[in-house]
């Protein structure tokens, strides 16, 4: 990992970039993780005023009010939940990867003989407490127990509509012995607390081979690479713990988790560059507005599209919607705007699509097997 004495300093050293082989570089500034290439987040001011005075165009009410249940016939309509389809998650296909959409981040990826889930949270609320926490409008499609037995989770970052306490616990009890968390750097210490017991802390660029496949090649490889985000669990460790999105290579096919991020015009291209192409991708669309605000952390549909060219996917899932009010745009903006800017940017639209929650695609493999 790089040095810096300051966030000024360590921006000023990583902004030129001459090769397409150079890479942003996780670093911490007085033991907190800076973002590399400049920007920040809205200060505090800007968030009382967003949350105080901007206009809430969702259509489903509040944050913290179950308004939802005077929607429920629109919702069920609009965004209708599935039950998962438990006898093809326990016997997915050998040759092809296997993609079901649980809601919000959480996607479970069948590939090579592993289960793997993609940030876990399947509870009703998001946040330290049920009262003091953002409702989901969408319920969950199923329970922990419902799922096959996970061989490995991705936790993209430490926020509560990724990594939910209730479902990491759940997740422990049903499968823990043969469990793997890959998590970003600094969040051991939460993980054990939460009797997670096969751990791998990784900064960006850094991978590890999954020890159920050891041999080579043919084994599911996992690299955590960057994003355009921030941390924080509690009032006092922001940024202690790294951010990231992740890259799973498998023996003929590869899978891109973006996680939480907003947009940055070399970070995703690197990540294309280096392990691109990808059979398939889960890119977040929702929460993005207002702009002023969100920018920084999460990505619009048209910068979704974005990501979707840069990392060379070549078949992408809109994820982080539809399930938790997080920003201000019309709950069913989302896949609207996707649309829209595939048609602008003439695009395939069947190239980057949206699920209901629960419900599977199979993606099969390319005609060569990835060297």
């Amino acid at each position: 990992m790089a040095k810096a004495n300051s966030t000024a300093q360590y921006q000023q050293i990583s902004a030129n970039l001459s090769s397409p082989n150079d890479v942003y570089r996780s670093v911490r500034v007085n033991g907190r993780y800076v973002t590399p290439w400049g920007g920040q987040r809205p200060s505090l001011t800007s968030a009382l005023r967003w949350g105080l005075f901007m206009k809430n165009e969702r259509g489903i009410g509040g944050e913290m009010k179950d308004f939802y249940k005077y929607k429920k016939e629109e919702l069920e309509s609009n965004l209708p939940v599935l039950p998962i389809n438990q006898s093809a998650l326990t016997s997915p296909p050998s040759d092809s990867m296997q993609v079901t959409w649980l809601g919000h981040a959480m996607v479970l990826v069948q590939i090579d003989g592993l289960n793997i889930l993609t940030d876990p949270c399947l509870n009703s609320f998001c946040g330290p407490a049920r009262y003091l926490s953002k409702k989901r409008y969408r319920p969950a499609p199923c329970t922990v127990e419902d799922l096959p037995d996970i061989d490995v989770v991705c936790v993209s970052h430490n926020h509560f509509d990724h990594l939910d306490s209730e479902t990491v616990i759940n997740l422990n009890k049903k499968c823990s012995a043969t469990l793997h968390w890959y998590v970003p750097m600094g969040m051991r210490d939460w993980m054990v607390k939460h009797d997670c017991i096969n751990i791998t802390e990784l900064e960006w660029w850094e991978d590890t081979l999954h020890p159920k496949h050891d041999n080579g090649l043919s084994g599911v490889r996992f690299i955590f690479v960057p994003s355009q985000h921030w941390s924080r669990r509690g009032m006092l460790d922001e940024n202690k713990s790294l951010w990231g999105s992740w890259c799973v290579i498998g023996s003929k096919q590869k899978f891109f988790f973006a996680g939480d991020t907003g947009y940055h015009d070399q970070v995703f291209k690197q990540i294309g560059h280096h392990y691109g192409p990808f059979d398939f991708s889960a890119i977040p669309i929702g929460a993005y507005k207002p702009r002023w605000f969100l920018k920084f952390q999460h990505v619009d549909p048209s910068e979704a599209v974005q990501i979707h060219e840069d990392v060379k996917s070549m078949l992408s899932l809109g994820i982080h919607w539809g399930t938790f009010p997080l920003g201000y745009e019309h709950y069913m903006d989302p896949p609207r705007d996707l649309k829209d800017a595939l048609e602008n940017r003439q695009i395939d639209t069947s190239t980057f699509i949206v699920l209901n929650h629960g419900e599977s695609m199979i993606v099969p493999p390319p005609r060569e097997t990835i060297l």
